[in-house]
């Protein structure tokens, strides 16, 4: 039986930091809604329900009973930041890349006009 400070509490708050209301996770485990708010209440969980749970919500059995507040917002702002600092880095690639073709068009323009000048030129002395 796994008894690790409120277990319940942590499988209700990993749940809705997953985005996931009491209904989803009910049936992902095959129980009703009212079984769920139950669950969320009780101090411990024995390892063979936890390792159910734990896979509806996407989780290690260990993330669950090692689960901390506090390290998982550091965690998701963390994530959150590099991911924002990645994206930002692409967006800007993405920007000099569209100025590089825009120049590259006109550069090919210029040099069509250019070509047809010769053309235009060598077919009057010939």
């Amino acid at each position: 039986m796994t008894e690790t400070l409120h277990i319940g509490r942590k499988i209700s708050r990993i749940r809705e930091l997953r985005d996931m209301k009491q209904e989803t996770l009910a049936a992902a485990l095959g129980i009703s809604q009212q079984a769920v708010s139950k669950l969320e209440q009780n101090d411990s969980i024995d390892d063979e329900y936890l390792d159910r749970v734990a896979r509806a919500l996407g989780v290690s059995p260990d993330a669950i009973k090692n689960f901390n507040e506090d390290a998982a917002i550091y965690n998701f702002h963390t994530n959150y930041d590099q991911a924002n600092h990645h994206n930002n880095y692409h967006c800007k690639i993405t920007e000099r890349n569209e100025e590089e073709i825009k120049s590259l068009k006109e550069e090919i323009e210029y040099l069509r006009k250019q070509n047809a000048q010769l053309i235009e030129l060598l077919g009057k002395k010939g």
